[in-house]
């Protein structure tokens, strides 16, 4: 297994001068970047997949071990701030639970029943996506999610970094990250979890900018639940409308913080009519914003 060899390119390290060392751990992560370019085709595929589905209403799970499943879990913590996607929508399914988040749970990532059972547990099912993360790709616990994901009717989504694995076999769409032999050998939290870092940031976002959470670069999902998040928002719609930051501040007040709302009510939308296009728009913000310039558009007073 590649990612558990040791790589005579690393024999000696700790015998090595500060700067020799530093430059041989960059390295490793610059190979790891190279590994998800090289996996392009394949994360492109597992983005439309996703969205597809989701876009139906589905709920988007992951699942994994270790430092891959820790991974896995901190990505889908990221999507609620940045794009708006509700907590319902998500599951998580880390093996050991929470305490496995901060500390090795051991034995957790062997155990497929516990797996299956909380596959079930969440319901899994047609409707939704479960992307499975583990760096050997073999991972016991990781790799029954995706079985019994996929058994329930999941598209299932599976991330590895050994080639002919289980995992990549299991899955719907498989991705290989070919980042081989570690630094240190078998540590995966090195060259494989930059890696799956990359492919999971942008997997995750391709998904969401396909389902309309992102419009020209800018997270207008964004819940403006502190100061610098309100900030944010006014400048998002300063941006987008060319409107005075007063203007912006009522209509993001009248919007209850909905961006896309506020970027419509500023062009002169009602609040009632704002949702409907939106709502018609399939919640794209774009798409919203063409039916007005088809022969609705007007700018508010």
């Amino acid at each position: 297994m590649e990612t558990e060899r040791l790589s005579p390119r690393y024999r000696g390290i700790d015998g090595w001068e500060p700067s020799d060392m530093f430059d041989a751990l960059a390295e490793g992560q610059f190979a790891a970047v190279a590994a998800v370019r090289c996996a392009r085709a394949e994360i492109v595929r597992a983005a439309l997949a996703t969205a597809a589905r989701l876009s139906d209403g589905g709920r988007l799970a992951y699942a994994g071990a270790g430092t891959s499943g820790r991974l896995a879990v901190q990505d889908g913590a990221e999507l609620m701030p940045t794009f708006g996607w509700p907590a319902e929508r998500l599951v998580v399914i880390m093996a050991g639970g929470e305490r496995a988040l901060t500390e090795a749970v051991e034995g957790a990532e062997d155990q497929p029943a516990e797996a299956e059972r909380r596959v079930a547990e969440a319901g899994i099912g047609p409707a939704d996506v479960l992307i499975g993360v583990a760096a050997s790709g073999t991972t016991a616990f990781t790799l029954a999610c995706v079985r019994e994901a996929g058994r329930r009717g999941a598209v299932t989504v599976g991330i590895a970094s050994n080639a002919g694995t289980p995992l990549l076999a299991a899955a719907d769409h498989p991705i290989l990250l070919d980042t081989g032999a570690e630094p240190i050998a078998g540590s995966t939290r090195l060259k494989a979890g930059t890696a799956q870092k990359i492919a999971l940031n942008v997997l995750s976002s391709m998904v969401m900018i396909r389902l309309g959470r992102v419009h020209e670069g800018l997270m207008v999902e964004v819940q403006p639940v502190n100061a610098k998040l309100v900030a944010r928002s006014e400048d998002m719609l300063s941006l987008l409308t060319d409107r005075s930051r007063e203007d912006v501040r009522a209509a993001l007040h009248e919007a209850g913080g909905r961006v896309k709302l506020a970027a419509l009510l500023l062009r002169g939308c009602g609040l009632a009519e704002a949702e409907a296009l939106l709502e018609r728009s399939g919640g794209r913000l774009r798409a919203a914003l063409e039916v007005l310039e088809g022969g609705t558009a007007r700018q508010a007073p």
